[in-house]
């Protein structure tokens, strides 16, 4: 069932959203060459508790951290370890808050110090894989048109679209219908409706879109070992143009705290 927000829903989630766009800033700002994953992970559990806010991920279905952060071949879902960060790798931070009884849900992938001119392409094609998508994000559109506008982008600039995890709703709940596709799929064609609120989020891949997950049950791999970005936005479907509801810029200016 799609889950339509009310304006008193909203008056909470746009809060919600707010603080995982001001979280996930910080923490790619925070991002260097030397930083374990932990560190990574600690700075953005200390960030959220700054905000009044908790991780949404942190023991959801079990995951053992409050970020997904995964580097370079990793897709998503990511764990925090001892890993350090090292200049010219790429790291995918997906975060996601609970505030105000809704979640945030918003990811990008940023360069460590540095990187080689094909990782940066990878990354500005998602990102704007991305906004293209958001763009299709129009009341009486299609899950398809979002579909559609993403992989012709990622396609048409040589990368592949990963399949087996797409985006979905999103609000009181982490995972809420409908479910978005980074591909067309045909049963993924509901109708766009005001108080939708989507997380959209193309996971590119520069080889192969096949993936497995490593031992650890959790990370998402490229299987060929390409690399990988992902960048995410919640996105409000509105009677006109989308609002992405996960910019930091959007928080109440009683949250704007140092």
């Amino acid at each position: 069932m799609i889950i339509l927000k009310s304006e008193r829903d909203l008056e909470a989630m746009r809060p919600a959203c707010a603080v995982a766009g001001a979280v996930l800033s910080e923490v790619a700002a925070f991002i260097q060459p030397g930083v374990t994953t932990r560190q990574v992970d600690e700075f953005a559990a200390v960030r959220m508790k700054h905000y009044g806010a908790k991780s949404a991920f942190l023991g959801y279905r079990k995951f053992p951290c409050h970020l997904c952060l995964s580097v370079n071949e990793q897709v998503v879902h990511g764990l925090a370890g001892d890993r350090a960060l090292k200049f010219g790798d790429i790291v995918s931070l997906d975060c996601g808050v609970v505030y105000n009884g809704f979640i945030g849900d918003t990811a990008r992938t940023v360069a460590v110090g540095g990187c080689g001119v094909g990782a940066q392409w990878l990354m500005d094609v998602t990102e704007q894989a991305l906004h293209e998508g958001i763009a299709q994000a129009l009341p009486g559109k299609r899950v398809t048109d979002i579909s559609r506008a993403i992989q012709n982008y990622v396609e048409g600039n040589g990368f592949s679209v990963v399949r087996e995890f797409v985006g979905h709703g999103v609000g009181r709940t982490m995972h809420e219908e409908p479910q978005v596709p980074n591909f067309v799929d045909p049963k993924s064609n509901q109708k766009l409706r005001p108080g939708m609120t989507l997380a959209i989020e193309p996971m590119v891949n520069a080889g192969s879109p096949d993936v497995k997950i490593l031992k650890d049950g959790w990370t998402v791999v490229a299987r060929d070992g390409s690399l990988s970005a992902h960048f995410e936005h919640t996105v409000l479907i509105t009677e006109g143009e989308p609002e992405i509801l996960t910019c930091p810029e959007k928080m109440p200016s009683k949250l704007k705290v140092s």
